[in-house]
């Protein structure tokens, strides 16, 4: 990164560049330090600006991003170019708002913007959508992003001079190697559900994955709903199978946030909210004319203001009990439900139609304060009314044993068990 945009700014006369590291000692160690030895006697840096002035006037300004006051300081500036260095340590709004000093009135340079990054930190979920998964929304064009991947064993100069670092690399911890010697993006140190796996492989026989292919819901099984409210913050509502081995299986989904904007609510009053529920339960083969057991947050039921959200919810014709709300052990519960039997077979799917939860549920990150919960900073919503749920109905740890298939398994073959019944769409 700071070669290419030194380089840049000895080409192009008079651009102006802006480097980026989180914090300001991140930024002296890395990049001011040695482009001033780089630089000695070429570019001249002016150390108040935090800047080097180049002889053809080509500008090169060292900035840093590790909080809102500190991205504010950006607001109204101008660069042909900016460099985001380990662009998945800067939280998503930064980048996007650092972003919009992107412009120029040249012609004969067009701006651009580069991320270095490895897999994981708050701005992961981000770049991979963009560069990873290329989910494109409103005001992104596909032909504006490549992702050009690189692993160390590219760097062959390095590999020459210093091939312990492979190893190194290799005693790093599991997820940490993942993302950092394999680059991969699926799963990255600090995810709190490490073991969810979507694999459209195995959609249909609905092994080692989490993510499955709908079916019809037998008329037998058991159906619930649970609920977690927001209006600044999105809502979510979820409906569930629950097989004859207490397997959950998430049907459905009702989320609301708006649409390309990350946890950010729809601002529907409650009624509205209520009202939609009652439409789906009322309207969809899955749901209609069967009894729903609904499960929320307890703090649905506060009258300190008048009306609880939950006497509203009443009145429309959707009925909750209260949820355990103790975190550390709805979560826990969420993980022995995640957790894969010998014959690759959870206690937890979900169909791809619910398309919210396969989404925010692998990006959950723990709290730095509190090593055991998750970061609440995060879009949350839909793992709070799940472990809502788990902890309604819980389970306990599960042990890797051999199951018999004629039981409970519902991948047999044959037509074998109790699950013949089931067929996939």
């Amino acid at each position: 990164m700071r070669r290419k945009l030194v380089l840049l700014a000895m080409r192009y006369p008079g651009l102006k560049l802006l480097l980026l590291r989180r914090t300001l000692p991140e930024l002296r160690h890395n990049h001011i330090l040695p482009l001033q030895q780089e630089l000695a006697g070429y570019a001249r840096y002016v150390g108040d600006e935090r800047a080097f002035l180049f002889p053809n006037g080509a500008r090169l300004v060292m900035g840093y991003c590790d909080s809102d006051s500190d991205c504010a300081q950006y607001q109204g500036q101008e660069y042909d170019v900016i460099g985001f260095e380990e662009a998945t340590n800067f939280q998503p709004d930064w980048i996007v708002f650092i972003a919009t000093c992107l412009r120029t009135v040249r012609t004969d340079f067009t701006p651009r913007i580069y991320y270095t990054c490895n897999p994981g930190g708050p701005g992961h979920s981000y770049i991979k959508r963009l560069f990873i998964d290329r989910e494109f929304r409103n005001g992104e064009s596909p032909k504006d992003y490549v992702f050009i991947p690189a692993k160390v064993y590219d760097n062959r100069v390095l590999m020459e001079r210093d091939p312990g670092y492979i190893k190194r690399l290799e005693a790093l911890p599991p997820q940490r190697r993942r993302a950092h010697l394999e680059g991969v993006w699926d799963i990255y140190e600090g995810q709190v559900f490490e073991e969810f796996r979507n694999d459209p492989a195995h959609y249909l026989d609905r092994r080692w994955t989490h993510v499955i292919a709908p079916f019809e819901v037998p008329d037998t099984w058991r159906v619930y709903r649970s609920f977690d409210f927001g209006y600044a913050k999105p809502f979510s509502c979820g409906w569930w199978a629950v097989d004859y081995d207490k397997r959950l299986y998430r049907i459905l989904e009702l989320y609301g946030c708006v649409q390309g904007e990350p946890d950010t609510g729809v601002r529907w009053a409650p009624e509205h909210i209520f009202r939609k529920i009652r439409e789906i339960e009322s309207t969809h083969r899955w749901l209609r004319g069967r009894q729903i057991h609904g499960v929320a947050d307890p703090a649905i039921w506060d009258a300190s203001r008048g009306d609880s959200i939950a006497d509203i919810a009443d009145r429309c014709g959707v009925w909750f009990e209260p949820g355990d709300h103790k975190r550390l052990p709805g979560w826990m519960q969420l993980h022995y439900r995640l957790a894969f039997d010998d014959g690759g077979v959870p206690m937890l799917y979900v169909f791809e139609n619910c398309r919210d939860t396969i989404r925010t549920l692998p990006l959950l990150r723990y709290d730095p304060n509190s090593p055991e919960d998750v970061d609440t900073r995060q879009e949350d919503h839909i793992a709070d009314e799940i472990r809502y749920l788990c902890q309604y109905d819980p389970i306990a740890p599960r042990l890797a044993a051999p199951r018999t298939p004629a039981v409970f398994d519902p991948l047999a073959s044959g037509g074998v068990g109790r699950y013949a019944e089931n067929r996939f769409l």
